[in-house]
């Protein structure tokens, strides 16, 4: 019975030293780790055994051999998250190649927020390929990004298809979402599940240029006439600017399509803004504007043309609108100073 209660405190004493010692690796920012070994006579149950060979194995990893990014983001660590071997590799080795210390500082802890978020090891491979600025993000600012996409009006399910379609969306500070946000609801009149929607189905609009976005939705309201659902459901902020306006100038050209007049009527029936953009480039040709090939890329060169003069135009008016006001600057400069000469005379 004496041995038994030796033996037991024995034990414990050996495990407090492991404790002290991982308080010491660099894992928690100190001293290096010495390999430990353990030894006793006394250790006769096999539970015992069992417990220190796990104690060892764990300690073998935190060697001082170890780099310091292995010990943040070791390959075991993967491995109990549920990546395979071969992708385990793969984001040690992308960790390493991204410069500076954040991504190996923030990598596990973004890892383990992405597994939380719903999505497999899978998903998070794939995602962090597409976008591995996420390896260098603080854990508290991706909750806090994801948070706010929730609050937005985006439920478990659709928010998952939506950053793993688009990953970028968590690299945008939260100030900047709110931004867009506002502008769609009170320049642009969308409605709260209107935006929704614009976020779910078109997420890149939230780093598209304000300025340019304003443009487009102004050219499409107002050139073409197409109201907010209809825009939301062509998915129109998928699309840039050019390839709007090189399609619906073309059916303009072709007679296909006329602007709406002050009561939102037309003397032709214009082609949905849906069955315009939501196709491929060769099918709006051929079914939409009953054109060839040919003739629409002729089209498309002269019109890229056409914007480029009056862009350069543009700008020389505006350069030459600049002289104007420094030469009357200088006028009025030398205006003065003459009058003063000639009062000193």
């Amino acid at each position: 019975m004496g041995t038994r209660i030796a033996a037991r405190q024995v034990f414990l004493f050996s495990l407090r030293g492991v404790h002290s010692s991982l308080a010491r690796s660099p894992l928690f920012g100190t001293c290096c780790l010495k390999p430990l070994s353990i030894r006793c006579s006394l250790f006769c149950s096999s539970r015992s055994q069992d417990t220190l060979q796990s104690t060892q194995h764990s300690l073998s990893v935190l060697t001082p051999s170890s780099r310091k990014q292995t010990t943040e983001l070791s390959f075991h660590s993967l491995l109990d998250m549920g990546f395979t071997d071969i992708q385990a590799e793969q984001i040690c080795d992308t960790v390493s190649k991204i410069r500076g210390g954040s991504a190996a500082r923030h990598a596990l802890s973004t890892l383990t927020t992405l597994l939380v978020f719903g999505l497999n090891p899978s998903s998070v491979l794939k995602l962090l390929e597409k976008c591995p600025e996420l390896y260098t993000l603080k854990e508290s600012m991706l909750q806090q990004r994801i948070d706010n996409l929730r609050k937005l009006g985006l439920v478990e399910g659709s928010l998952q298809r939506v950053v793993a379609y688009y990953p970028l969306i968590l690299t945008v500070p939260v100030k900047t979402v709110k931004r867009v946000v506002m502008f769609l609801r009170e320049k642009c009149l969308f409605t709260v599940q209107q935006v929704t929607d614009i976020l779910r189905e078109s997420p890149a609009v939230v780093m598209e240029n304000m300025d340019q976005l304003e443009y487009k939705f102004q050219y499409v309201y107002f050139r073409m006439g197409v109201k907010q659902p209809q825009m939301v459901k062509s998915r129109l902020f998928r699309f840039p600017l050019e390839e709007v306006r090189y399609r619906h100038c073309f059916l303009e050209h072709r007679g296909l399509y006329e602007t709406p007049d002050k009561k939102g009527q037309t003397i032709i029936i214009n082609p949905k803004l849906e069955s315009i953009l939501n196709i491929n480039e060769d099918s709006f040709v051929a079914d939409v504007a009953m054109a060839s090939a040919e003739e629409y890329d002729v089209f498309k060169r002269l019109m890229a043309r056409e914007c480029q003069e009056q862009e350069l135009q543009m700008g020389s008016i505006d350069a030459g609108s600049d002289e104007e006001d420094e030469d009357e600057e200088a006028e009025e400069a030398g205006g003065k100073s003459g009058y003063r000469k000639r009062r000193k005379k």
